[in-house]
């Protein structure tokens, strides 16, 4: 995989925006968006999308030369998409109930209403990422294997938001 570097992002994120494709930024670049600077190195990037968009980003995607990952699991709500560059985005699907909150569905992502409310900027620009209590949420020990960089991340917002948010590690 090749690193996505923070002006790649905007440029992706601003270009989905204008082609009324919405996204929110999950993962690393998540934290990168509510601190509001890079802090690491991303080897890909995590997005959200809604289940109605998902067609219309992958054409866009496969426009820049994106192609679907073949993987060994059958996972409609985590996609991962790779140009001919070693760029990975990782595609997390949600479904929104007739009053427009996240509905509880067959796709895995965590997702649940106030978990999209996250405002950020990355290169300066504005993005819609997922939230910090997301974000935690997610980086649970105890679900997971957590890596280096996912302590990083979480004393990070620990150190910008304030310790009392945090869920034990």
């Amino acid at each position: 995989m090749k690193e996505f570097k923070a002006q790649e992002v905007a440029e992706l994120y601003s270009e989905l925006q204008n082609n009324g494709i919405t996204v929110w930024i999950d993962g690393g670049w998540a934290v990168d968006a509510l601190l509001g600077k890079q802090t690491r190195i991303h080897q890909d990037l995590d997005i959200a999308v809604q289940d109605n968009d998902l067609l219309r980003l992958k054409d866009f995607l496969e426009v820049y030369g994106y192609k679907e990952i073949e993987r060994s699991e059958d996972k409609k709500w985590d996609l991962v998409m790779a140009d001919n560059k070693g760029h990975e985005i990782e595609v997390h699907v949600f479904a929104l109930d007739k009053n427009g909150d996240i509905a509880d569905q067959q796709y895995w992502n965590g997702y649940s209403k106030g978990s999209l409310s996250g405002e950020g900027s990355i290169e300066g620009w504005p993005i819609k990422c997922v939230s910090l209590q997301q974000l935690i949420k997610t980086h649970d020990e105890t679900k997971r294997k957590f890596k280096e960089s996912d302590y990083a991340d979480m004393e990070a917002l620990r150190v910008k938001f304030g310790g009392k948010l945090f869920i034990a590690m």
